[in-house]
């Protein structure tokens, strides 16, 4: 059983996402980082606040901090942003460019898979005799 346990912790799936989750928390404190000590005191400069986070009112002697949730939001939203615009859509173009339809004047060859023109006897890439279209 601890051999089972050692191969599926050693798999490079269950590495590669520990170490997606250690990046994420380490960029997830550098824009909070960011929000706390750039967006925020540029915000309460706007709106004549001090500190920003220190927005808050209070009920039945109960202290809601909207200041504190404006800032969480903010680095939400730049965080999603981030990730959308720096890998959600590089990916999405590569894919898009990696499935683009074979040219209607080739043909697939049966053996290498390789796009050959549609006339062609003989596949380029393999020497594999492809039958004529």
């Amino acid at each position: 059983m601890l051999k089972e346990f050692r191969a599926f912790l050693l798999r490079g799936n269950v590495i590669d996402l520990a170490v997606a989750v250690v990046i994420g928390v380490a960029f997830g404190a550098v824009v909070t980082a960011f929000i706390k000590d750039l967006v925020t005191p540029l915000i309460a400069a706007i709106f004549g606040k001090p500190d920003f986070s220190t927005i808050y009112f209070t009920v039945n002697g109960s202290k809601f901090l909207i200041g504190d949730f404006i800032n969480v939001l903010i680095a939400f939203v730049l965080i999603a942003a981030v990730i959308f615009f720096l890998v959600v859509k590089p990916v999405n173009a590569l894919i898009a460019r990696s499935r683009k339809d074979a040219p209607a004047d080739t043909k697939t060859c049966p053996e290498c898979l390789s796009l050959i023109p549609a006339e062609a006897r003989r596949c380029a890439h393999c020497g594999e005799v492809v039958a004529s279209a």
